[in-house]
């Protein structure tokens, strides 16, 4: 055991250790999503986040050792929402059409996520820099944490509140929409993208190209739409 360990204390000073590590979970994590026929409570990135926080725990990693040595998936976060547009040109002659009732859709999604994080936040009594890193919970991390720091949130908190969401809209969102009797791509993705934002994105990816670029969509417009409300709500609300 204790050669294992002098092995284990090697490797865990190796910048590409944890980035294997990342790497290797959400494979076998999307293996997993695929053998158990796509099950929603299977999702690879929440069962990857759970097999990552239970190996840092039993190893006594710290959360800025690991970030050390997987950062380069962190840097990708912007090149790969930057490639939504492809798809999305793609889709382009959709969108000359559901302007209107993508505005529509995009507004009331951004208000309620934002109003609804209000409303939890008051009902729970939670202390104003608690309640102001929730109120940017469904927007992309790099965009909430932002946003949270210039309202006088928690940007740690708020990514911790940002990755919640969006496993849990990616779990529940396309299956419940598929409940409900929704079956246009276009409707599905946009509603997943602007609640789930980039975990959903890519949940909608899954589903088809059209959904996740529609997906894409969202969720840009709801980061831009959001950074303007929750200013506003914080103003209003003199939080």
């Amino acid at each position: 055991m204790s050669e294992l360990f002098r092995v284990w204390v090697y490797l865990a000073e190796q910048p590409l250790l944890w980035l294997t590590v990342t790497v290797l979970a959400y494979w076998a994590a999307h293996r997993l999503y695929l053998a158990a026929g796509e099950f929603p409570l299977l999702n690879p990135v929440l069962v990857a986040v759970a097999a990552l926080v239970a190996l840092l725990l039993s190893t006594g990693t710290r959360y800025q050792t690991y970030f050390d040595g997987a950062q380069f998936v962190h840097f990708l976060l912007g090149p790969a929402t930057v490639a939504l547009a492809v798809p999305l040109y793609r889709q382009a002659h959709h969108l000359r059409r559901l302007w209107l009732p993508l505005g529509l859709a995009l507004l009331a999604g951004s208000a309620t996520a934002v109003g609804s994080a209000l409303a939890i936040g008051w009902l729970l009594g939670l202390p104003p820099a608690m309640l102001v890193s929730l109120l940017p919970k469904s927007v992309t991390t790099p965009i909430a944490m932002g946003i949270a720091e210039q309202v006088g949130g928690l940007p740690s908190l708020t990514a911790v509140l940002v990755i919640l969401t969006g496993i849990t809209g990616a779990v529940i969102g396309v299956p419940l929409l598929r409940a409900l009797g929704e079956r246009d791509p276009a409707t599905k993705g946009f509603a997943v993208g602007v609640a789930a934002h980039g975990i959903g994105t890519a949940r909608a990816f899954q589903h088809s190209e059209a959904a996740g670029a529609f997906a894409g969509l969202g969720m840009g417009l709801n980061g831009a739409l959001t950074a303007l409300l929750v200013p506003l709500a914080v103003w209003l609300f003199g939080l």
